[in-house]
């Protein structure tokens, strides 16, 4: 125990941490595991069945670096959204391999699989799976939370005709949904133990940004509660989505549902944009209208993440160790 605490002692001196230091660094929760990413690295770590860890560890490649238009503020939300849903999908599909349904056997390809697969390559065959999935839960997600509400919302036009009714009532639905969703997930037992490994991975970026060697005994100590949550973004991206529908459907009222629900996923682009933009400024301003901006985030994670147990938090250390840069500073938000 005192090797381990003076290794983490060491990595909090080489990355130079400090009391109210900021870190990019961040992560997402898997099955029974953790996946963290730094400026330069990702790297996932899984606690399999036998209580080892398995760690998955690459160098970061990113497409800005190549195309710098595409860092550019607003464009670079969209990218960044599209490359964690992508990353975060890969992983949870690589921490699902190690905790098959009970009862589940090993199934043979499909023949389209198989086909695939000799065409493109295993490598390449996996990449196009994944961007299906990727693909289908974005369509899931707007379908839920911006169409949706759309559609129910035409039901104040048996009512009353008013833009203004129609726009409150599907600003209500939008938000209603999102929070019932989130509330539905808490209460689903597979999803608990996720939640708790977010928790994990909160707590551990606390007690970095803190200065504090990582520890068990430290980490436990944080709060699970993050202002820089991708639960805290949805909600803004959500929040924003209301704000600029308002304004557009008072311009230019649209009342035929279908060409209303066209106009949603036009705006969408912009509204991905503008929240990440607003969540990076959040992120790195502390101040009572920060603290007011990001308190709604804050009380949705009651219902995405949950105090984790001590073999949950030596995942998020060892993954958050292996991502951390050499160079001081280089990770600064």
């Amino acid at each position: 125990m005192e090797e381990k605490q003076a290794q983490t002692e060491n990595t909090c001196a080489r990355v130079g941490c400090a009391k109210g230091f900021k870190t990019m660094c961040g992560g997402q929760a898997l099955i029974e595991g953790i996946m963290m990413r730094g400026p330069k690295k990702q790297a996932v770590v899984v606690r399999k069945p036998d209580g080892e860890l398995e760690i998955q560890e690459k160098e970061l490649k990113l497409i800005k670096e190549r195309h710098p238009i595409l860092g550019w503020p607003l464009i670079r939300g969209v990218v960044n959204f599209c490359d964690s849903m992508y990353n975060g999908v890969t992983a949870l599909m690589y921490s699902a391999e190690f905790y098959p349904e009970e009862g589940e056997e090993e199934e043979e390809p499909s023949k389209f699989e198989a086909w695939l697969e000799k065409k493109l390559g295993s490598e390449k065959a996996m990449s196009f799976f994944t961007t299906l999935a990727v693909i289908l839960g974005i369509g899931m997600s707007v379908g839920l939370f911006f169409l949706l509400p759309t559609l129910l919302g035409t039901a104040v036009t048996w009512v009353t005709d008013s833009m203004v009714a129609r726009n409150l009532a599907e600003s209500i639905l939008k938000i209603a949904i999102f929070i019932g969703y989130l509330a539905l997930c808490s209460r689903m037992g597979e999803m608990r133990r996720v939640f708790s490994y977010h928790g994990a991975e909160h707590k551990t970026i606390f007690c970095y940004e803190a200065g504090l060697p990582l520890t068990v005994e430290n980490v436990r100590k944080q709060p699970r509660h993050h202002p820089r949550c991708g639960t805290s973004f949805l909600f803004v991206v959500i929040f924003v989505s209301i704000l600029v529908s308002t304004v557009v459907f008072a311009i230019w009222p649209i009342r035929n549902v279908l060409l209303r629900m066209l106009a949603h996923l036009a705006m969408l682009p912009a509204i991905v944009g503008v929240s990440y933009e607003f969540n990076r400024w959040v992120g790195r301003h502390d101040g009572p209208i920060t603290r007011v901006l990001v308190a709604p985030g804050l009380w949705l994670q009651n219902f995405t993440t949950f105090e984790p147990d001590d073999s949950m938090i030596e995942v998020g250390i060892k993954a958050l160790e292996l991502v951390l840069p050499e160079r001081q500073g280089e990770d600064a938000w």
